[in-house]
């Protein structure tokens, strides 16, 4: 099935530009970056494909697993560091490349690994947060691509107490891009939910300097 076409790239017409107006971020989200079509095909690749684990983190001086599963690839010697966890990059899988590749064409810009959430219930979840660590550089590009169920990320301004919190529903093929300064004001989350859903996928491609 070749969903990215003879070069490897594909493209998909019904996408949806959303740039988003908020104070010290550049945030634009890309709706139906892939089609409904590509985006189930690709999450049952990943689903069955990746690597996935559940790593262990300290929490308030306790050592709890990570509500979600987790993988992460890239280039050679491109470790992650974050919640006290080193992350070794396995190396690119055929499907990631693909994805890293048609993702680059928008961003203008290399990535050099991907940071792979898998949420398998609305019990799994992603806490406050800033893409903020060392290795990603002053003012980091972050693409994050969402695969199966919808769910709801979170922003709220660090500093900011008078601007609301921001919901940003992230649909099947959604593709959200967080540069600039984003990461210097702006926190972000994936809610637990109490409804009945549907796993998601999220990867999150990066920079590590």
């Amino acid at each position: 099935m070749d969903l990215f076409g003879n070069n490897g790239i594909g493209t998909n017409a019904k996408v949806k530009l959303k740039n988003l107006d908020l104070p010290d971020a550049q945030v634009c989200l890309y709706e139906n970056f892939f089609s409904i079509k590509e985006a189930n095909f690709l999450f049952n690749q990943l689903a069955s494909t990746i690597e996935w684990e559940q790593k262990q983190i300290k929490l308030f001086g306790k050592m709890i697993a990570q509500p979600r599963l987790t993988a992460y690839y890239g280039d050679a010697k491109k470790n992650y560091t974050y919640s006290g966890l080193i992350w070794e990059a396995k190396a690119w899988t055929e499907e990631l490349l693909m994805i890293k590749l048609r993702i680059e064409e928008i961003c203008q810009a290399p990535f050099t690994s991907v940071l792979l959430n898998y949420y398998r219930t609305g019990e799994d979840s992603m806490g406050w947060h800033a893409d903020d660590e060392k290795e990603l550089g002053q003012n980091p590009c972050i693409a994050s691509l969402s695969f199966g169920q919808t769910r709801n990320f979170h922003m709220r301004h660090k500093f900011r107490s008078d601007l609301a919190k921001i919901n940003i529903p992230l649909t099947n093929g959604s593709l959200l891009l967080m540069s600039g300064q984003t990461q210097h004001y702006w926190q972000h989350q994936v809610p637990k939910s109490k409804k009945n859903i549907e796993p998601r996928i999220n990867l999150t491609f990066r920079t590590i300097k």
